[in-house]
């Protein structure tokens, strides 16, 4: 089973904008092509291992892990194609910015990196109504919410790690367990499809946003509080994602041009066109994820903020990092400038920043400290499960202490 069903045609969809106006034929005929385009790979490996079961879910693990050089003499076809490709780097991947990792998050507060960063890139997900739809299908939105967010706080912080995106390291094997549960989703969401509900979730076009949400978003969001980059750290930034947007399954044409924060922003207006506006659904998803992480960030310890006032902030952040106008849509309130927290914390990030970044040795030390915070605790694949059987199994996980994200 593959995610190519197409419920409506490019051209058609593209008539439609171009009668609102809002893009060239040209570049909309680009994008539309998928529209309704999952990961042919990934959508392959999830048939071959509803087929197989038990023994290709033990063969992807293992290839995963050990390389494909451990998947025996006949793995099943897919799983091998499948790890072969995410094993073999591009040529412009620098072998030596895997070990780095990815200095430009790793010099962010874990906590920083998790509120703004971790929040924002869900919150731009559900955003999409066919991603929210999702979340809020269990009927426990929030609940829901706070097993999203700490899947992606893990997975975000192992693939930043120095090494993590090297084969068989944390961040590589957390990233394509990540597409293949897009994979997963896909192929139970295509149970809906002929049922009438419109938009195909985790396809590439929802792919890519969450991508954005990871790298010009989430900067967005980081700004807004006082933690800046320069022009050299977005180039480091984007090359670094690019390798993550290459094992995500991501279509090379969505991310390769896109080299700094301007080029993620065209993509990004690009992307916002193609995708319908927020809808009920989407306002009730990041309601929940805004939930979620003030409770969580709450009750953490040492934390100072009480969970109406973090709630608050993540407002202002979110208003921030999306825009008003998208912010507006999705009913994040306009939080008043008298409870308004941001400008003191803009000031003391920036402060912190600045002697973070004073000499090559203290931004040394600032990513040590990053990237010696506890190693995320992980989870067997879930992604090979029946979607039913994943949430369960997340579910039963008990997670350490720590903030959600």
């Amino acid at each position: 089973m593959t995610a190519h069903l197409t419920p409506h045609t490019t051209s058609a969809r593209v008539s439609d904008l171009e009668a609102a106006g809002r893009r060239p034929a040209v570049e909309a005929e680009r994008i539309a092509a998928l529209l309704t385009a999952g990961d042919p790979l990934a959508d392959a490996v999830i048939a071959e291992l509803d087929l197989h079961g038990t023994p290709a879910r033990r063969t992807l693990d293992a290839g995963l892990r050990k390389g494909p050089a451990a998947l025996g003499e006949q793995p099943p076809q897919a799983v091998a194609a499948l790890l072969r490709q995410v094993a073999t780097p591009p040529s412009w991947v620098d072998p030596l910015m895997l070990h780095r990792g990815d200095v430009v998050s790793l010099s962010v507060p874990p906590m920083w990196f998790g509120l703004c960063a971790v929040t924002t890139a869900l919150a731009h997900t559900y955003a999409s109504p066919a991603a929210a739809r999702l979340l809020t299908r269990t009927g426990r939105p929030t609940q829901t919410a706070l097993h999203q967010l700490a899947d992606a706080g893990v997975w975000a912080r192992q693939a930043i790690r120095p090494g993590g995106l090297l084969p068989g390291g944390p961040g590589y094997v957390a990233t394509v367990e990540a597409r293949l549960r897009h994979a997963r989703l896909r192929a139970t969401a295509l149970v809906d499809w002929g049922m009438g509900v419109p938009g195909l979730p985790i396809g590439q076009l929802d792919m890519a946003r969450t991508w954005l949400g990871f790298t010009l978003l989430a900067h967005r969001a980081l700004a807004a509080v006082g933690i800046d980059v320069t022009g050299e750290e977005e180039r480091r930034l984007y090359q670094y994602w690019a390798y993550v947007a290459h094992l995500l399954g991501l279509d090379g044409n969505l991310y390769r041009d896109v080299t700094d924060h301007a080029g993620a922003h065209r993509l990004h207006q690009l992307l916002d066109d193609m995708t319908p506006c927020p809808d009920a659904t989407s306002r009730t998803a990041v309601a929940a994820v805004i939930d979620a992480q003030a409770h969580a960030t709450a009750q953490a310890p040492g934390a100072a903020l009480s969970e109406e006032q973090l709630r608050a902030l993540l407002h202002c952040i979110l208003r921030k990092a999306l825009g008003d106008s998208a912010a507006d849509r999705l009913r994040i309130p306009d939080v008043p400038a008298v409870t308004d927290l941001m400008p003191l914390i803009s000031m003391v990030n920036r402060e912190t920043r600045r002697w973070q970044t004073f000499s090559p040795a203290s931004a040394q030390e600032a990513r040590r400290e990053a990237a010696e915070e506890p190693e995320p605790a992980t989870e067997p694949i879930a992604a090979v499960l029946p979607l039913g059987v994943a949430f369960q199994h997340r579910s039963g996980v008990r997670r350490s202490g720590s903030p959600a994200a």
